[in-house]
């Protein structure tokens, strides 16, 4: 009986010690992602994995920045960025950040539709009006100590997919040679979707949503005030913080690693090179991979959309919020913060409204990497000065490692953006 409790107690002390890291880096292997991971194993194989193995610590990087920012700040991002940028900049930057993550949550939506009508039949856009419905309600009714939690829990999910891995067959030789040694091509698909796995797995909405949620979990914590404004103390903050954040990016990452590697030895390997969403590729993968891959990938699909459109709905509410001084909280009862969840109510309407339209996915997955690859750079410079500025961060002003690599990370953004641009001229001509 000592010895459960015991065991109860580590678990309990290690999952409270997570929380906004955690829940995003798992939203960002969210249905969209899983589509744009899947395609580039299915696409060209283990040739891409070297992309996901990049990242890592670039992700790493830029997301402790915008953490730090919120727990040090006490403020979210829009709300920092309106210190050292022209209004208007933020104002655009936010408007741009609105219109991408709705057509990322329209993509999310129609994905969790498709998976749970290839899993129990019935109609898609239904099954795509009880997933919005049900998102909304949450955050709504919900208060944040609680609904944090939920979201803590469904990051679980997302182990469906490494544990795909035990289920194919995999030769380990390429994989490790798809991993350290990057595979060189100028064609424009291969770019394309290079910058797609680039962009899917830096995006601005988490900056958003991970450095408000830092902020909620201040709110919660013993101190009234962040850091900034204390005397001392802080620092085993900032070390939970940090720890949570790296697990997160980690877990997100190894996700992606094994989705791109499981469509390469499955799909790729059976000339199955065509796929546009996730739900494709579960369907996909029954006849080469057996029936029950095809329901953990399935599966998967709708437990990450239930985890990603609340985050994409948040980040929105949460830019617009603080870009405009509203009451941003997910602790707050609906009459208490009118504009901010009707926000998260509009954006996931308006996401639902355009799973009617004529519109290819892959161009709404297109269209969503574009504007998010845009957005980033700037988003990225922004919080990269906050971060380094004394005035702004106080004792806590980011130093050596953490700018460095925040900075390449920025870079690397841009670079991606450039051949973004790039590619699709080319794939003009």
């Amino acid at each position: 009986m000592a010895k459960k409790s015991s065991t109860k107690n580590v678990v309990e002390a290690t999952t409270g010690q997570l929380g906004p890291g955690l829940v995003t880096g798992a939203a960002d292997d969210d249905p969209s992602g899983i589509a744009t991971y899947s395609q580039a194993g299915a696409q060209f194989g283990f040739s891409l994995l070297w992309t996901v193995f990049l990242t890592t610590p670039f992700m790493i990087a830029i997301q402790l920045v915008s953490a730090e920012i919120g727990r040090v700040t006490g403020k979210g991002i829009a709300a920092n960025a309106k210190e050292v940028a022209p209004k208007w900049v933020v104002l655009g930057l936010v408007l741009l950040l609105l219109v991408a993550n709705i057509i990322n949550i329209a993509a999310d939506i129609a994905a969790m539709g498709e998976a749970l009508y290839l899993l129990v039949g019935g109609l898609k856009h239904e099954h795509a009006l009880i997933f919005a419905a049900a998102s909304v309600l949450l955050q709504i009714f919900v208060p944040y100590h609680r609904y944090a939690s939920l979201l803590k829990w469904m990051t679980l999910v997302l182990f469906t997919y490494i544990a795909l891995i035990f289920f194919v067959r995999v030769p380990w030789g390429d994989v490790i040679f798809g991993t350290l040694v990057p595979a060189v091509s100028f064609k424009t698909d291969y770019l394309m979707l290079v910058v797609a796995v680039l962009g899917t797995t830096i995006s601005p909405y988490l900056f958003f949503w991970q450095a408000s949620q830092e902020v909620e979990e201040m709110h919660r914590g013993r101190h009234a005030k962040p850091p900034l404004k204390r005397r001392k103390g802080g620092g085993s903050e900032i070390k939970c913080m940090t720890r949570d954040t790296v697990i997160g990016m980690i877990v997100s990452n190894i996700v992606s690693y094994s989705i791109v590697l499981t469509t390469a030895a499955t799909l790729h390997a059976h000339g199955v090179t065509n796929i546009q969403t996730a739900a494709d590729a579960a369907n996909a993968l029954r006849p080469v991979a057996g029936e029950f891959a095809f329901l953990l990938f399935a599966a998967g699909i709708i437990g990450t959309g239930m985890l990603a459109v609340p985050v994409l709905a948040g980040s929105a509410a949460y830019a617009v919020g603080d870009l405009f001084g509203w009451r941003s909280t997910l602790e707050a009862r609906f009459p208490e913060a009118f504009g901010f969840y009707a926000i998260i109510f509009a954006a996931t309407l308006v996401g639902f409204g355009l799973t009617f339209a004529p519109i290819d996915p892959i161009k709404l997955l297109v269209w969503s990497a574009v504007i998010n690859g845009v957005v980033a750079v700037p988003i990225m410079a922004i919080m990269m000065i906050i971060v380094a500025n004394t005035e702004a961060m106080g004792r806590f002003r980011a130093k050596g490692k953490l700018i460095v690599a925040g900075w390449a990370a920025t870079a690397l953004m841009g670079v991606t953006v450039l051949a973004m641009i790039g590619s699709s001229i080319l794939g003009m001509e």
